[in-house]
């Protein structure tokens, strides 16, 4: 694949950013696309190396080798047909996903990846520019009903497939707009939202139809649902959260993650939002140090937050991972995303035990430091550092410290569908099936918080697991 001495001539090179002090002026994308050229100088770097672990590592097994020799080649049409063969949706996985594939590349034992994430990105957004991406229309119909519930990437993918089998597929969404935590979770200087809004016209036209402003199992009762359609798939994500139940957390200023994120995201649409929470000149205290904390980061950012502060619970990660160790496997490193990059203080093995404030409002934030050591089962385990008490200044604090299961009440209590020992709805990976005849269920419902790539791949396996069981059989891929 590729050119056969290229990973030995070519460079890595990634794509360049817009500078920080520009980037935070607005919240458009910020990345500035290589050449083809350059593309197709990169796609030559993918080595011949027998055993292809970057599928492996990529979670829906995206056929790498094939449209990096395609890309280098310039054959870009026929590296558009192989990338759609195994995701729906590039242009979301070449933007947000943390690219295990580059982490399982042979050529990183020793060298520095293919940059696989940028080629795909730039796959599917030349495909979009030419006008290769077209309805797939099924050319007859099943007479089947499926109702898909939310419109996450498990969702918006499970649905597109089912409409390519010929069923009648309708997604239901509690919010305004489609996109579960691609539209109103991820901040648009990551992904902008017209992306969905193109992919949603394509789906249109193939059959889906989408009904907004219908949380099943509150407005709409899940029975409901049983009666009118042969079949259910539940892909409502992981939104239960991970809350500090700490002294002081009951002061104003105190915030799930997920309530201050989508207020910008639905203002960038045009939205008006009453009483947003806003970090403009605060200073902000992110307690979280994944991905979510980083979009509080990026997005308080860019409200003009006086200071931005950003808590890790587990130890500071090394520089660099040890790969004869670990390769394959995504390594545990330290990594710095592009919103901490934008000016955020970081702090690691912190463990928050108050919050303190006057007239209702918090004001300050008091934490010790901890110490991990491994216990006699081999497992991290953490004491707190005596004497390392100290105290920070926060007008604004951000819990971003992850989701525990989906929400329960509503939908999941009135089907029924039995829970797995961590809360989230019990259904294997072969047949998606839950304990309620006809109902199944994929994503982060099913799996737990989880990546985008991860959705998109159970939405696809559960969208040929539903079409089997309404069928007998599928031509669907897994």
């Amino acid at each position: 694949m590729g050119k056969i001495t290229g990973f030995m001539e070519i460079a890595r090179q990634d794509p360049r950013s817009l500078p920080p002090d520009e980037r935070i002026r607005s919240y458009h994308e910020f990345t500035l696309p290589l050449p083809d050229q350059e593309l197709s100088r990169q796609g030559a770097r993918c080595m011949d190396c027998g055993i292809p672990f970057c599928q492996t590592g990529c979670p829906v097994n995206n056929i790498i080798p094939d449209w990096n020799d395609l890309v280098y080649r310039g054959y870009w049409k026929d590296a558009l047909e192989t990338l759609h063969s195994t995701n729906n949706f590039p242009e979301f996985t070449g933007r947000i996903c943390p690219a295990p594939c580059e982490a399982a590349c042979v050529l990183n034992i020793n060298n520095d990846p293919v940059t696989i994430k940028n080629i795909e990105h730039a796959i599917v957004d030349k495909g979009w520019e030419e006008g290769w991406i077209i309805p797939q229309i099924a050319p007859q119909k099943t007479g089947k009903r499926v109702a898909v519930v939310g419109s996450g990437p498990a969702g918006l993918a499970a649905a597109q497939q089912l409409a390519r089998a010929g069923h009648q597929v309708v997604l239901f969404e509690k919010n305004d707009r489609i996109g579960g935590l691609l539209r109103y979770g991820i901040p648009d200087f990551k992904m902008e939202k017209q992306l969905i809004d193109r992919r949603m016209q394509q789906m249109r036209a193939e059959g889906v139809e989408f009904r907004t402003g219908q949380h099943v199992g509150v407005t709409l009762p899940a029975q409901s649902l049983l009666a009118e359609f042969d079949a259910i798939l539940l892909t409502g994500g992981s939104e239960h959260p991970r809350d500090l139940p700490v002294p002081g957390r009951e002061l104003e200023g105190i915030h799930f993650a997920m309530s201050f994120l989508p207020q910008q995201n639905r203002r960038n649409a045009g939205d008006s939002v009453p009483n947003q929470i806003l970090a403009t000149g605060k200073h902000v205290v992110v307690i979280g140090g994944g991905d979510t904390g980083s979009d509080c980061v990026g997005t308080s950012i860019r409200q003009g937050a006086a200071s931005v502060t950003q808590f890790e619970l587990m130890p500071r990660p090394p520089e660099k991972e040890n790969k004869p160790l670990v390769w394959p496997n995504y390594p545990l490193k330290l990594r710095t995303s592009s919103s901490q990059e934008e000016g955020c203080n970081r702090d690691w093995s912190v463990a928050t035990k108050a919050f303190k404030g006057s007239g209702g409002r918090v004001e300050s934030l008091s934490a010790i430091r901890l110490e991990w050591k491994k216990d006699a089962q081999g497992q991290q385990a953490m004491s707190e550092v005596r004497g390392s008490e100290f105290e920070i200044k926060a007008d604004l604090v951000l819990l971003a410290m992850g989701y525990l299961h989906p929400v329960h009440a509503g939908l999941l209590e009135q089907l029924g569908v039995s829970l797995d020992n961590r809360g989230n709805v019990l259904a294997d990976t072969e047949q998606y099936q839950t304990s309620v005849p006809k109902v199944f269920s994929a994503g982060d419902m099913r799996r737990g918080q989880s990546l985008v790539v991860w959705a998109i791949r159970e939405g696809r396996q559960a969208a040929r697991a539903v079409d089997e069981f309404l069928m007998g059989c599928s031509e669907l891929p897994r």
